[in-house]
């Protein structure tokens, strides 16, 4: 098989900061101290009521491109990976095909909501590994949660934001691939805790749907506090032992970022240092599927990460899914 790495990163967020004094505007009560205190968020950002998710992936993704030197001949895959897309149908990665013009390039949407991204890129590195007609892949993960967000809902709207983050991944000649080992899972026992249960098949908007509020997102069951790290360190035990590297040589973790305190106690388990996972929710609040390729992005933009290091992404989303990728920078 092919070896396959990652040649670029690209991100973009809205223009609209929405900060934590908003919330205790419209909420009549001081959440901006909870927040500060107990996940790190300090301000977020927001789409503009016109704008939609494509014009975040296309921005992203021309930063991307443009690292990468790559022209819109030369990318033959376009993922993208979100719960939020442009349009119910047809996809948001045929969208921005036609956006930036890409020739000749075969796309699709991937939705394991936060997990998405993750499984994009894992998805796509199959894809170059095993077929030569694809060369050079764009990866997209994008978020656009503010537009399903209930404004008095308080567990939801003081969290959640929206942005984009992109990948160029590239296969050379037959040798050893910087995707070291990857895992994708799922606990569907979980899958009626927490969405959108609304807009689609099963629940079409209506006038009922819109006056009860149920077109938005909504926590219908509280998830345990330690699902998340103790799935994420297993996975991360996983991924080390397959690739024979051990977790302290890990040299940063990209997660999802909706709990820092999930990421922490994660951390703890593996008896590593805080410093070994960039965060970013405190800038961003929770962007979903765009979270890692965010903090990816701003990590080689930081130079926290150098070509050849050892690093993991792991995300996990509602569902529940998990996706994890170990590979090398």
């Amino acid at each position: 098989m092919r070896a396959v790495q990652i040649k670029s990163t690209g991100m973009a967020v809205p223009q609209r900061v929405v900060p934590n004094s908003y919330f205790n505007e419209i909420l009549g009560e001081d959440v901006d101290s909870w927040l500060r205190e107990n996940v790190e968020i300090y301000e977020r950002r927001w789409l503009d009521p016109d704008q939609g998710v494509a014009s975040l992936c296309l921005a992203a993704a021309e930063q991307a491109m443009q690292r990468a030197e790559l022209n819109n001949t030369e990318v033959q895959l376009l993922i993208i990976a979100t719960d939020t897309p442009e349009f119910i149908s047809p996809s948001t990665a045929s969208v921005i095909q036609h956006r930036l013009g890409l020739e000749n390039c075969a796309t699709f949407d991937v939705n394991t909501a936060c997990a998405g991204f993750v499984s994009a890129l894992d998805t796509a590195s199959k894809y170059l590994k095993s077929d030569e007609q694809y060369r050079n892949a764009l990866v997209i993960g994008c978020y656009g949660m503010s537009k399903y967000l209930n404004l008095q809902d308080k567990k939801t709207v003081t969290l959640f934001a929206d942005g984009a983050g992109a990948v160029t991944l590239s296969a050379e000649e037959p040798g050893s691939s910087d995707m070291l080992a990857t895992l994708q899972t799922t606990q569907g026992q979980y899958y009626d805790w927490m969405g959108i249960y609304s807009g689609a098949t099963k629940e079409p908007v209506s006038a009922e749907i819109v006056a009860n509020n149920d077109q938005y997102l909504k926590f219908v069951k509280r998830f345990p506090t330690e699902l998340n790290p103790q799935m994420w360190s297993s996975i991360a035990q996983e991924l080390c032992k397959r690739a024979g590297i051990p977790v302290s040589e890990v040299r940063m973790f990209f997660m999802t970022q909706i709990n820092i305190n999930s990421i922490r106690g994660m951390l703890d388990i593996l008896e590593l240092p805080h410093d070994r996972a960039i965060t970013i929710m405190h800038k961003y609040g929770y962007t979903g599927s765009a979270a890692i390729p965010m903090a990816l992005n701003l990590a080689v933009e930081q130079n926290l990460i150098k070509r050849g290091d050892p690093i993991l992404l792991i995300g996990s989303g509602g569902g529940l899914a998990f996706a994890g990728a170990l590979m090398r920078y």
